[in-house]
């Protein structure tokens, strides 16, 4: 079975730093985002406007369905050039620029181009996804549902 080794001491309540040695931290870090470009220079801005709406319009209802928070990382070149948020576990809904507030569930991680093609039906995202075309981390199969609120708005 496991034995104690006491290379390590024991920690006891109240053990911890002491507020005199505690450093401070700097200012988070801005979201690696292209500040250069306009967000309306993106191809995806209008889908990510699109659903934006329809999750203000009807996001109780997609809480429901959905419970799930997802960010998506839109690359260029390898770089991630914009973040978007949409939380559809909390509340009524929210979708927001930057990455997400709370940890995300599922973690997409998708150049522009490709991005566009799924949303616009011309390429299937399981078969995508299964080519390597873009990237997801976290809980998989929950991209399914996200699947659903595309589909039923981002008709362009």
């Amino acid at each position: 079975m496991w034995k104690r080794i006491d290379h390590q001491p024991k920690i006891k309540a109240g053990d911890g730093p002491q507020a005199a040695q505690l450093k401070e931290l700097g200012a988070a870090q801005e979201p690696a985002m292209s500040h250069a470009l306009e967000l309306s220079e993106f191809q995806s801005f209008p889908v990510f406007e699109d659903i934006s709406h329809h999750i203000k319009e009807e996001g109780a209802q997609l809480v429901k369905k959905v419970n799930a928070i997802f960010q998506l990382d839109i690359t260029k070149d390898g770089k991630t050039i914009l973040q978007w948020t949409i939380d559809l576990k909390n509340g009524s809904g929210d979708m927001y620029l930057g990455p997400a507030r709370l940890p995300a569930d599922t973690i997409f991680t998708i150049p522009e181009p490709i991005f566009m093609e799924l949303v616009l039906g011309k390429m299937n995202p399981q078969k995508a996804f299964l080519a390597g075309k873009f990237k997801v981390s976290g809980k998989v199969l929950l991209g399914q549902k996200l699947e659903r609120v595309f589909k039923d708005r981002a008709k362009f």
